[in-house]
């Protein structure tokens, strides 16, 4: 990426950003503080050379099998009491939250190292509800028009990679399910680079990874969490509305909200992407 600069909003000020990778990964603290990022056209791509998508909850709606699951976990050992968390709970507080977050947030009481293996250690504390099977058994469904986007990116010839905060082995195993996993050229996993989503470091990796520049790129995300994660190394991001109020979307710094792949401004947007190229 070069030493390029480009400029972001915090509160009311413009401030320039440095451009290079390492100046990215040591400056940027609390990506929080840029969610007022300018927001990006896809209309600016020209020519788009790649599409970048979240895994749970925008190429699935996978959210209530981790509610299930983590409402198991945290029951197990008497978390709010040993009262299940509710749906509402899990989308606010949970729904695209790294480990570390989860460790401060919901076992704040716990010695660090043993709330962190508790959470990495996640499949085998959900060992009694089996969380593969009960995944697969649910049939998980793409999101509506998936099918049809996936064919439209490869007609197209663009480079395409999966970026999720998940395990590895729940991003592959759903992948799978959805018989994605020869579709994308690259899976990058948040915990597996120097910090996860909100953080920039994920679609840096993928930038790297499939050579590209976030001037000819952007993504799908659900999450606030992956939308700031978007936001923050200046590509556009369209949110996916599969579970998070779409204002909450917005307010990230997402260019706009569609409610499937099949929606009329993204077909708008692709279709305006074709005639500039």
């Amino acid at each position: 990426m070069g030493s390029e600069v480009f400029c972001v909003i915090t509160e009311s000020h413009w401030i320039s950003v440095p451009r290079s990778d390492s100046d990215l990964l040591r400056g940027w603290a609390e990506p929080i503080l840029l969610a007022a990022i300018s927001k990006h056209s896809l209309a600016s791509l020209v020519p788009l050379e790649a599409i970048l998508f979240d895994i749970d909850g925008t190429l699935c709606d996978s959210d209530p099998i981790h509610h299930y699951a983590f409402r198991e976990m945290l029951q197990e050992v008497g978390f709010n009491g040993g009262i299940p968390i509710t749906e509402e709970f899990f989308i606010q507080n949970i729904s695209g939250k790294q480990n570390e977050h989860l460790c401060r947030t919901l076992l704040p009481d716990w010695d660090l190292q043993r709330a962190r293996k508790f959470f990495v250690d996640k499949r085998s504390h959900v060992s009694k509800v089996n969380f593969n099977k009960l995944l697969a058994s649910e049939q998980l469904e793409p999101v509506k028009g998936l099918k049809k986007l996936c064919k439209w990116i490869e007609d197209q010839g663009l480079k395409r990679g999966a970026v999720t905060n998940a395990p590895r082995p729940n991003g592959e195993l759903i992948l799978s399910i959805l018989n994605l996993s020869n579709f994308f050229e690259t899976l990058v996993i948040g915990e597996e680079c120097g910090r996860a989503k909100p953080f920039p470091d994920p679609y840096l990796t993928a930038f790297k990874g499939l050579e590209l520049s976030n001037k000819h790129a952007f993504v799908f995300e659900d999450s606030v969490s992956g939308v700031k994660a978007g936001v923050a190394v200046g590509m556009p991001v369209v949110g996916v509305a599969t579970r998070n109020p779409e204002k909450l979307r917005l307010d990230a710094g997402a260019s706009f909200v569609i409610k499937d792949f099949d929606d009329l401004k993204l077909r708008n947007a692709l279709e305006n992407l074709e005639r500039k190229a």
